[in-house]
């Protein structure tokens, strides 16, 4: 890392200068990390000279390095290093300076080069392609700070896991596959942690095949979890549904937010929803309307009340599902509103 406490306490005017000449908006760094402007050695020219060399214009450079300033911290040969790391998993270069230019603090983190080195190649071997690989790069940096041990660990954990519950050979890989690149921070949980959860689905009479199926359906959130925080929701949803073990548990496996969702959450959604007039027998009948936020579901309601669909007499399915599936429902009931009972372009016949 870099020293924060500078001694001089005076900005450096050879790296103002150079910053200068490439343009950056000097203003924005001081407003933003001004330390940087302070440090004795800065390698502004030579950290600019490797991104043009990559196919990066000006004004690129000026954005990267005004959005990441302790990019000019870097030495050269620290750059190149990250730099070579980066095109096991980039098609080439132009690609590069494009995630460079989206994500340098990604980018510009150098201080794990041995862990990302060796987590990049497991990633590979494991059979996770480049693409997914470099969105990690980007968007969940810490997993390669990990020693490749810890990451070998949990994977290890969750394969044993899968065949424990009957899953097959054949679909493990595909499987962990998914859920790595659906949810890639598993792999900042513990093994520990993970056979828990595993085990606390277990207690709760969920069958190895149950507990399969919810695995799939909460893309690895389930490992995020905890036991106090799981048993707190069950009970919660128990009490609301006043249902015995037994359906509390096919409600779970229809609606895995039940388990996922923390009670406070479930108690603000719960709530949002009995204020629109909906009743506890709906819910019950279709759950998934909880994965939905309050301000969602109120919103739907009032599109769908506007075309006189009276959502308290009617199912709650018309709710639920992803914005492109709401549309499509609401589409469909819009269309039949408006379809007239006979067509009046169509010719009468009449007899003469």
């Amino acid at each position: 890392g870099f020293t924060t406490d500078t001694k001089s306490r005076e900005e450096n005017k050879k790296t103002l200068e150079n910053l200068h000449s490439l343009s950056v908006d000097i203003a924005k760094i001081r407003r933003l990390k001004e330390w940087v402007l302070l440090q004795d050695v800065a390698y502004v020219k030579e950290i600019a000279g490797i991104l043009q060399e990559m196919g990066a214009d000006e004004t690129t450079v000026a954005n990267i390095i005004e959005r990441c300033p302790e990019a000019i911290l870097h030495t050269p040969a620290e750059i190149n290093s990250q730099r070579a790391l980066w095109q096991i998993v980039c098609q080439n270069e132009k690609q590069l300076i494009k995630l460079i230019e989206q994500f340098p603090e990604s980018f510009f983190t150098t201080e794990y080069q041995q862990n990302q080195k060796a987590n990049i190649l497991f990633f590979q071997e494991l059979g996770l392609r480049n693409n997914i690989i470099t969105r990690f790069l980007t968007s969940a940096p810490n997993i390669f700070y990990n020693p490749v041990e810890k990451n070998k660990n949990v994977i290890e954990t969750l394969q044993r896991s899968y065949l424990n519950l009957g899953g097959s050979e054949a679909n493990m890989k595909i499987w962990i596959l998914k859920l790595l690149s659906q949810n890639p921070f598993i792999l900042l949980n513990t093994s520990t942690a993970i056979q828990e959860n595993l085990e606390f689905l277990q207690k709760n009479d969920f069958t190895d095949q149950e507990v399969l199926q919810l695995l799939s359906k909460l893309k690895g959130f389930i490992f995020q979890l905890n036991s106090t925080t799981m048993q707190k929701s069950i009970l919660f949803s128990k009490n609301m549904f006043k249902c015995s073990d037994q359906e509390l548990k096919q409600l779970v496996l229809k609606c895995p937010a039940l388990l996922y969702y923390s009670v406070p959450v479930l108690e603000e959604r719960l709530e949002g929803l009995l204020k629109e007039g909906i009743s506890i027998a709906q819910i019950r009948e279709t759950p998934m309307v909880l994965e939905l936020t309050t301000q969602i579901v109120q919103y739907r309601i009032k599109k769908l009340s506007a075309l006189g669909y009276d959502i308290k007499s009617g199912n709650l399915e018309s709710l639920n599902g992803t914005k492109k599936d709401f549309e499509v429902t609401y589409g469909k009931i819009q269309s039949k509103k408006e379809r007239p009972i006979f067509n009046p372009v169509a010719p009468l016949h009449i007899e003469d």
